[in-house]
């Protein structure tokens, strides 16, 4: 079987499968694992050479709704008759049904449920830890910083934030994606600030870009040096990274029960 990937949270749900071996072509961001950045780049996902995917000829495609703007990569597939699968996770419970169904159409059912039931698991052990957190500390997700976006109640990181003994400072807005400013920010004062930006290659964030910010050296968080610089992928994308993601936050915040 022959298969496609157009987004990196896709071929991150394959990989966890064992379907590596099987994909023909990836967008430009898929990066893990290492293996995929030798397979044939389609381009950026919102941006899909569609002649040169065609050209593959796959037997099957695999998108995602929780790119926004994905829906012309679709429109297009749909034009052109390539058989193709459309997710759309936002939460752990999400990424464990698409694993049942990237493993159903890809013809291991039996190993995806073994792997789906691998997932839970581990969801299930880090939320028992969290959930024994008396006083969880405030988060600050920064997915960009200006204008700044961070994650609502309605995303993946509101939940891995409980899973590991906090909570998103922005889990009473009942959004995917919260745009917000510096000001809302500092009114709302979180214990941690979590930088992860889309796009933006760790090394090239820096902790000193918001202390400079107007009236954030006032922040708990910048007063106690509680600013961390994560890693996109293991933060921003709904796959099964996200359970690496949580381990390594989790031991951060509370070295003592991880």
């Amino acid at each position: 079987m022959k298969i496609v990937s157009i987004c990196p949270s896709n071929t991150e749900i394959i990989d966890y499968l064992g379907l590596t071996p099987y994909l023909a072509g990836v967008d430009d961001y898929s990066d893990y694992p290492e293996e995929v950045k030798s397979l044939p780049q389609l381009g950026p996902d919102l941006s899909i050479d569609m002649d040169k995917l065609e050209s593959l000829n796959p037997d099957l495609v695999f998108s995602s709704l929780s790119v926004p703007g994905m829906e012309k990569n679709i429109e297009e597939l749909e034009n052109r008759g390539i058989p193709h699968i459309t997710l759309n996770p936002q939460s752990f419970a999400d990424i464990a049904e698409d694993l049942l169904t990237v493993g159903k159409a890809c013809g291991i059912e039996a190993h995806a449920n073994v792997r789906h039931q691998d997932f839970i698991r581990k969801v299930d052990r880090l939320k028992a830890i969290g959930a024994g957190v008396t006083n969880p500390p405030t988060l600050y997700w920064e997915w960009w910083p200006k204008p700044a976006f961070t994650p609502g109640n309605i995303n993946w990181l509101t939940e891995l934030s409980e899973m590991v003994g906090a909570r998103n400072l922005f889990q009473d807005v009942e959004l995917a994606s919260v745009q917000t400013d510096w000001d809302d920010v500092l009114k709302r004062n979180p214990d941690y600030i979590c930088l992860a930006w889309v796009g933006v290659q760790q090394s090239k964030v820096k902790p000193e870009i918001v202390k400079k910010r107007p009236g954030w050296s006032e922040l708990d968080a910048v007063k106690k040096e509680r600013i961390f610089v994560l890693e996109e992928a293991l933060y921003c994308r709904p796959s099964p990274l996200l359970i690496k993601g949580a381990e390594k936050l989790a031991r951060l915040l509370h070295p003592d029960l991880y």
